[in-house]
């Protein structure tokens, strides 16, 4: 049953490897992207999507650009199943997850491919994969540091009785990363009774079970955390770490679509070189009517110029639909302070709901990146030399934040940001820092040092480059 089909998969045909991604946008596009590199080395990409909890508004018109751009990429879409009652996002994915097992065992047995690559939230497949003995590995979609953290969560969790919410301010040491406050580990592990947390903590532990952990990082953005988890020192005592590939940075490819024409990119065109503070906070990203306002008064006191996505704020039962629904388009006038567009207009750009990021973040009239630190933005920052202004908002981005200010060096922080409002003095003052002082010089010449260092690691025989090769060459020859 087992070497058969692999062995089989293994013969005249292209090796072939299942990807099993989340459905949230951002776990999507990074799992499609190490898609592409694995069809470019040769290998048959099998694409399985479970049943989506979440608004699939912009997830369809993506996949069908990526279908129609890689014939080589297939896709095979499982069964729905039956989600009872009403969960977080997270759990959502995680119980969605669960639930397709028996529909991913049929679609595997099959035609069992060569190797399954599972993304964190699809951790519950890892027993399947067992079950067929098909060589599972884990793709992480955040940073080694992320990684280093989830390896060492049983740890943790091992060493106290108390939940990260009832610690407050006190810091949460791990080997390989900075210290951090408790109040900025991933929300839904605050409380160690909850679902999330158990499902959190059974996926960090499925990690050991796998034959290897592919990484959306490169290893010299983040030496420490990698060294420290390659030594063993994150795993629980007798468990063994097994492989970390470092394959990244992997960021989304250039927009289909998006024409020179487009607003945001014509206006950033008659700009001048790395004059514009640009503000985007990710596809769930959405602050209160009044903290936008607070951003606004901000933007207009800095006197910088600026390219804004502005959102609409949340509703008052956002919280358990999160995910699951498009917010409507902003109404601006009734949004932002009065007169706001009319006083700014020429040096700011408001642009509603979404914008080309990538391409906003390659251009070079951009200076600044004020983000929520989601990983896939940081990534773009990086590979665009663009240093960053840190506001987190939800999921690992709290841990990001600390992280690119302390470790990395690539972001300070915007104040307020874990407390009820960050001030418009507080946006003026860092905007400024950033655009003017000799501090946001400093800070951009190093990121351009990591930009550079960013393209090496993806050049022919570079870190990352090697890496994956190596990898794709064993799957090959296995």
């Amino acid at each position: 049953m087992v070497g058969a089909g692999t062995n089989t998969t293994m013969g005249s045909r292209k090796p072939r490897v299942v990807l099993y991604p989340s459905p949230g946008m951002g776990h999507l596009v990074s799992m499609i992207e190490l898609g592409k590199l694995f069809a470019a080395r040769g290998l048959a990409v099998t694409v399985a999507l479970m049943d989506s909890p979440h608004d699939t508004s912009a997830t369809g018109p993506f996949l069908a650009g990526v279908s129609a751009a890689n014939p080589a990429i297939s896709f095979h879409r499982l069964p729905q199943v039956e989600l009872l009652g009403s969960e977080p996002p997270e759990m959502l994915t995680f119980e969605v997850a669960r639930l397709s097992n028996p529909h991913l065992r049929d679609f595997l047995a099959g035609d069992a491919p060569a190797v399954i690559v599972l993304d964190f939230f699809c951790s519950a497949a890892i027993d399947v994969a067992a079950e067929l003995g098909i060589p599972a590995y884990f793709f992480c979609t955040s940073g080694a540091q992320i990684l280093a953290f989830f390896l060492h969560l049983a740890v943790l969790h091992g060493k106290s009785a108390r939940s990260f919410g009832e610690m407050g301010q006190e810091l949460v040491h791990a080997p390989g990363i900075s210290s951090f406050p408790a109040t900025h580990a991933v929300q839904r592990l605050m409380d160690r009774d909850s679902a999330p947390y158990k499902a959190f903590l059974s996926m960090s532990t499925d990690l050991f079970r796998s034959q290897g952990i592919i990484v959306n990082t490169f290893r010299s953005l983040e030496p420490r955390a990698m060294d420290t988890i390659v030594a063993g020192l994150c795993a629980p005592s007798g468990l063994r770490t097994p492989p970390v590939y470092c394959i990244g940075p992997l960021i989304k490819s250039e927009e289909v679509g998006v024409k020179r024409g487009d607003g945001c990119l014509a206006w950033l065109d008659a700009q001048p070189k790395g004059s514009v503070v640009f503000l985007s906070f990710g596809s769930l990203g959405r602050f209160s009517a009044k903290q936008t306002r607070e951003v606004a008064a901000g933007l207009e006191a800095s006197g910088q110029r600026f390219l804004w996505v502005v959102r609409s704020p949340p509703s008052d039962d956002s919280s358990s639909k999160k995910n699951s629904e498009k917010p409507p388009e902003p109404d601006l006038d009734d949004l932002l302070p009065e007169g706001f567009l009319d006083r700014t207009k020429g040096r700011g750009l408001v642009v509603k709901s979404w914008a080309p990021q990538r391409d906003v973040l390659a251009h070079d009239a951009v200076g600044c990146f004020v983000t929520h630190c989601g990983w896939n933005s940081v990534l773009e920052s990086v590979m665009a030399g663009v240093p960053m202004l840190a506001w987190p908002l939800y999921a690992e981005q709290r841990m990001n934040a600390v992280f690119l200010e302390k470790e990395m060096e690539l972001a300070v922080a915007m104040e307020g940001y874990d407390r009820e409002m960050v001030e418009a003095e507080e946006v003026a003052k860092k905007v400024r820092w950033m655009m003017d002082s000799d501090g946001g010089r400093v800070l951009r010449e190093r990121t351009l040092t990591v930009m550079r260092r960013a393209e090496e690691a993806l050049l022919e025989g570079g870190e990352s480059e090697a890496t994956l090769a190596g990898l794709v060459d064993a799957w090959i020859r296995a």
